[in-house]
């Protein structure tokens, strides 16, 4: 068990290590040479963001520390604030203190017609039995009082699931848009009614301000996310 428990901790740090080298996104790209990755990724350049968690609460001030990891807590619900930017950045890796982390990412689709300029793919790793759920929420001051909007869409994750080594799938749409079942009605702050549509939203829709994952962790201790520049396999705005 202990010989284990070193193994997953090394490999931790290998994956820690080697995100930095990653390629920037930032050159010509051939889509038709990117769908053969016998792990389910795509091949080619991507920026790779890896999502640990950890049973204690961090004390150091991880702000502006561009490491490709953010760390959450291993029990618990933890915040990531995502801030819109040219490109990605870890902006606090910090999640297990009161200020929560902060990553910046482009707006993947800018004209609002649901195909991405790129694509977010998953897999979980670690002993098997970890688990989390994954929710794009929103923050709001369009009435007096503070309001918080969540997707009826997240995504569900757990590691040790299936035969064989893990393997990324692309979870774009879980990730990048809050999905609303009814219309939410409310008064603003002159006392004039409001109507916020059912439909699914995007990441950075001006409806809704201040996104932010919501990390609920059931022990998984280990989330790969590759964002590659190429489109979603799906419309991320089709229900």
């Amino acid at each position: 068990m202990k010989l284990f428990k070193l193994f997953i901790a090394l490999a931790v740090v290998g994956l820690i290590t080697t995100s930095c080298s990653d390629e920037q996104m930032d050159i010509p790209i051939d889509e038709s040479t990117l769908r053969s990755n016998g792990n389910g990724a795509p091949n080619g350049p991507h920026y790779n963001l890896n999502i640990i968690g950890v049973s204690n609460n961090l004390t150091a001030d991880m702000t502006g520390n561009n490491g490709h990891r953010i760390f959450v807590k291993l029990s618990g619900k933890t915040k990531i604030k995502l801030k819109e930017g040219d490109d990605f950045q870890v902006l606090d890796a910090n999640g297990t203190d009161n200020d929560g982390a902060s990553f910046q990412l482009p707006n993947p689709d800018p004209d609002g017609d649901g195909v991405t300029d790129y694509s977010i793919w998953m897999r979980a790793l670690g002993k098997p039995g970890g688990s989390a759920i994954i929710s794009l929420c929103a923050d709001g001051d369009l009435t007096e009082d503070y309001y918080e909007v969540c997707t009826a869409d997240p995504l569900e994750v757990e590691s040790g699931n299936g035969n064989g080594p893990p393997k990324f799938r692309d979870v774009s749409k879980k990730l990048l848009t809050i999905l609303v079942l009814e219309d939410i009605t409310f008064e603003d702050g002159d006392g004039v009614e409001q109507t916020i549509s059912a439909g699914r939203y995007g990441i950075f829709d001006e409806t809704f301000e201040d996104y932010f994952w919501s990390y609920d962790n059931n022990g998984l201790k280990l989330l790969q996310l590759r964002f590659y520049p190429i489109p979603s396999d799906d419309n991320i705005l089709a229900d």
